[in-house]
């Protein structure tokens, strides 16, 4: 019985681990980058969350299949196709770039396994309605502790997405981090047996990918 050769590691990287395109733009763009030694047929694709191949996106990545050998890069264009998106908030899509490893001369084919690996970051549209930068929005979010079900509410009053990379608590409790869409809100979970919040500290992933600076808000109790 041959043996299977497999890997679990992305070879390609991207050059932004989210992406922003603006409204008044035709189109963005992404770098993917091939540092291995081996060469890579590349499939890039926008979909939304539910993460299936039938939702029509107004998005077309160019090229959409490539070959990218050792060492080399490849400049990936986003263009927008007509739509009606929402022009008061922003919009959520996901970037996938999936790698295929090519088959050496001379592998037997029939004892190797080739797993086609995806990575999958967000995409957000940002309509050119929308003046300024969300990092200035972030003190708008309202925060309320909820007894009856041991979380914290919190509340998202602008047009903008906000991607918690730590929520914790005065006393130091860690909730699990997400993210809080436009308009909406979002509940965290407090540890078993941690007691009702006064003030959290967060902080938030920026347009760049980075971690923005640590805010301070209360935390209202719900009557």
């Amino acid at each position: 019985m041959g043996c299977m050769a497999s890997t679990s590691h992305a070879a390609l990287v991207l050059s932004a681990t989210r992406i922003v395109h603006e409204g008044d733009q035709r189109s963005t763009s992404v770098m993917i980058r091939n540092p291995s030694q081996h060469t890579y047929a590349a499939q890039t694709w926008v979909n939304t969350a539910a993460d299936d191949t039938t939702t029509a996106v107004p998005f077309m990545p160019s090229p959409g299949l490539f070959r990218l050998d050792p060492g080399k890069d490849q400049l990936v264009r986003i263009n927008s196709l007509p739509h009606t998106l929402p022009d008061d908030r922003e919009s959520l899509f996901f970037f996938n770039l999936q790698e295929i490893p090519q088959a050496k001369p001379g592998d037997d084919t029939s004892n190797v396994l080739s797993i086609a690996l995806r990575t999958r970051i967000k995409l957000f549209h940002r309509p050119k309605a929308l003046k300024g930068e969300p990092q200035k929005r972030i003190g708008e979010l309202a925060w309320q502790w909820l007894p009856a079900t041991g979380e914290v509410r919190v509340t998202n009053p602008t047009p903008y997405h906000f991607t918690f990379r730590q929520v914790l608590t005065a006393q130091g409790e860690r909730l699990q981090p997400g993210m809080v869409e436009p308009f909406a809100d979002l509940r965290l979970r407090l540890p078993e047996g941690a007691s009702a919040p006064l003030h959290v500290r967060f902080s938030t992933i920026n347009d760049y990918g980075g971690t923005g600076e640590l805010h301070t808000a209360s935390v209202t109790t719900e009557q």
